[in-house]
C-alpha cells in the first residue's frame, strides 16, 4: 500500500498499561484491543494505520518528524503529555496533514490539570470519553478530514 494512504497512531506513556491500569477509567480493554479497532476501521475506508506506543516524550517527537512526507494523518492519545509537552506540541504544529487528539476519558470531567492541553492547539479535533470507541471515531474523523483536501 502506498505510504501517503497510512495514518499514524500514536500513543504516549503508560498506555501499554491499559487492560491493568484504573479499569474503572480506562476500561478493562488492552491497547492491543484498541489498535485491532483502529486498524479495522482504516482498512475498512482503505487506509494503512501504524501504530507506535511509547513512553519516551525524545521518541514520539521523532516519530511525529519522521511522519511529514511518510502519512496522510495522525491520530494521538499522548497521555500525560498532553497536559505539558511543548515538544510534542511544536513537533505536530509542523506536521502537513490532519491531526485528531484522542483521549479514553474525558479531560474535562477529572482532575482540574487535566483540562489543560498543549495538543489541542494544533490539532483538528479532540476525541475524547467514549472509552475504545473513541479509536473507531478517531480513524472515521480523519477520513472525513482527508476527503475535503
Amino acid at each position: 500500500m502506498s505510504p501517503h494512504r497510512t495514518v499514524l497512531l500514536l500513543s504516549g506513556p503508560n498506555l501499554n498499561m491499559l487492560g491493568l491500569r484504573e479499569p474503572e477509567v480506562y476500561g478493562v480493554e488492552t491497547l492491543d484491543d484498541h489498535v485491532a479497532v483502529a486498524t479495522a476501521t482504516a482498512e475498512a475506508h482503505g487506509f494503512e494505520l501504524r501504530h507506535f506506543q511509547s513512553n519516551h516524550e525524545g521518541e514520539l517527537v521523532d516519530l511525529i518528524h519522521a511522519a511529514r512526507g511518510n502519512h496522510e494523518a495522525i491520530i494521538i492519545n499522548a497521555g500525560a503529555f498532553t497536559h505539558y509537552s511543548w515538544s510534542i506540541h511544536d513537533a505536530l504544529a509542523v506536521f502537513d496533514g490532519p491531526i485528531v487528539e484522542l483521549h479514553l476519558s474525558n479531560p474535562e470531567r477529572r482532575e482540574s490539570w487535566r483540562s489543560t492541553s498543549v495538543i489541542s492547539p494544533v490539532a483538528h479535533g479532540i476525541i475524547c470519553g467514549f472509552g475504545g470507541v473513541g479509536y473507531r471515531l478517531a480513524v472515521e474523523a480523519v477520513v472525513e478530514l482527508l476527503s475535503r483536501r
